[in-house]
């Protein structure tokens, strides 16, 4: 009989440890987020986890003590996409917070709890402060396990790599999204680390049984992009990068900014579609959908259950050379919220929020039926400690009244909260990739 493992979920946002947990049968029992949107998604369809709001208000020896601890801190500060400020920044300092939180529950639990860490980062952690974040991200893990443990640093860090200790191991890996089933190019380290054993580097490298960076992981990729392969002529989208550097080619449309005030160049306008939901420029020909519609599977109407498909470039502004993707999104960033780009039929419009979350492999219904219509005493409660906080962090002078909270929670949902969402998010595959080979390789011990 298979051992039930628990989870708790610290920076969990979308949700995507937890419901990659469900799926692998593990339990997840907690999570910690403060964003408002984030916890509503999680709160309606994972009505089962508790929520532990602020990590800074968290005490490891005081909440529930669970198997796995998996969090994606904070990347802002680590990503080149940003300003560089590292594990001192405002943001990604909250990394040591996790730590804390761990190492109070270890010291609780007599060692006991939690057994296995897992942390997902963006692949900048690596450059960030010439090398040295990613030192001391290392260093401070393999000290939960030992206090007095030091590491060295090398002249570049690999993109995989190990540290075994006395009955400890840690191993990380970057994994790109594309290889897993998914449209969308998304590489992220994700770091495993084993304070019981020295699995660490079965979980994350020995899994020939399982689809993902394999070559039944492209196989599975090529087959949801042919399914519907028919649906689209050649598209394109290209990012100006703030007016660094432009390419263009045949049959593709001008620029996105991520930047406002630099409209892109847009070849043969045609008429819009009639009678189709959400019309907003007239762009489309008549005979295809605005959007990907999940109403059908008709695919000369654009249906199908992905987001991109054959035949279909893409980039974001974390794109910083202007390479090309065919048929896989460039990374979601939660800075895209305003405009995810892609083009369609040579003409271009923003993704929608649905489709975000197809290219991190989500559920169409993640982001659905949110609203509280009557909400109990109790709810008011919750929320307004939810808002205080949220007020707090972002150093507003003025709190949200009652009055306010109850309209909110009518109808929680924005796009731009959604996309924000997405952008921060982790791509659900991969996650799912390590937890099935982590249950099948605690179930050997």
């Amino acid at each position: 009989m298979n051992k039930e493992l628990t989870l708790g979920s610290l920076f969990d946002g979308s949700g995507g440890f937890p419901l990659a947990a469900l799926i692998c049968e593990i339990k997840p029992i907690w999570s910690s987020e403060v964003e408002p949107f984030p916890i509503r998604v999680t709160q309606k369809n994972l009505p089962q986890v508790k929520h532990l709001g602020d990590i800074k208000d968290i005490d490891g020896s005081e909440i529930e003590p669970v198997d796995i601890i998996s969090f994606g801190s904070p990347c802002q500060d680590l990503s080149i996409a940003g300003k560089r400020t590292g594990l001192t920044g405002k943001r990604s300092n909250l990394f040591y917070e996790a730590i804390r939180v761990i190492k109070e529950m270890r010291c609780k639990s007599n060692g006991k709890y939690p057994r296995y860490l897992l942390w997902e980062n963006v692949p900048g952690a690596f450059s960030s402060n010439k090398g040295e974040d990613f030192r001391c991200v290392l260093e401070e893990i393999t000290r939960i396990k030992d206090s007095k443990a030091k590491l060295s640093q090398p002249s570049r860090w690999q993109s995989a790599g190990e540290i075994l200790g006395d009955n400890f191991s840690l191993a990380w890996r970057v994994l790109d999204a594309k290889y897993f089933g998914v449209p969308q190019r998304r590489r992220r380290i994700f770091l495993v680390a084993d304070f019981d054993g020295g699995s660490s580097r079965e979980i994350l490298f020995e899994q020939k049984s399982l689809s993902g960076g394999t070559s039944e992981g492209n196989d599975e990729r090529k087959r949801n992009t042919r399914a519907i392969k028919e649906s689209f002529n050649k598209t394109i989208c290209l990012n100006d990068q703030g007016g660094q550097r432009m390419d263009i080619s045949e049959e593709l449309s001008g620029t996105l900014r991520a930047k406002a005030g630099n409209p892109p160049l847009v070849y043969d306008i045609r008429q819009t579609s009639q009678y189709t939901k959400n019309e907003r420029h007239n762009i489309y020909e008549c005979d295809v959908s605005r959007t990907i519609d999940t109403s059908g599977n008709t695919p000369t109407r654009n249906q199908g259950g992905v987001a991109i498909v054959e035949d279909t470039y893409s980039m974001s502004k974390n794109s910083h050379f202007t390479k090309v993707d065919k048929n896989i999104t460039s990374p979601l960033l939660a800075t895209d919220y305003k405009d995810p780009p892609l083009i369609n039929q040579k003409l271009v419009r923003r993704l929608t929020p649905k489709e975000c979350g197809r290219l991190q492999g989500f559920p169409d219904y993640w982001c659905d039926d949110l609203g509280i219509e009557n909400p109990t005493d109790k709810d008011l409660t919750f929320w307004r400690e939810v808002f205080d906080k949220d007020a707090e962090i972002k150093g507003l002078k003025k709190k949200k009244t009652d009055k306010q909270i109850l309209k909110w929670l009518k109808n929680p949902h924005t796009d731009s909260a959604e996309y924000k969402m997405w952008g921060n998010g982790i791509a659900l595959p991969c996650a799912i990739y390590i937890f099935k080979s982590l249950v099948n390789t605690a179930n050997k011990t």
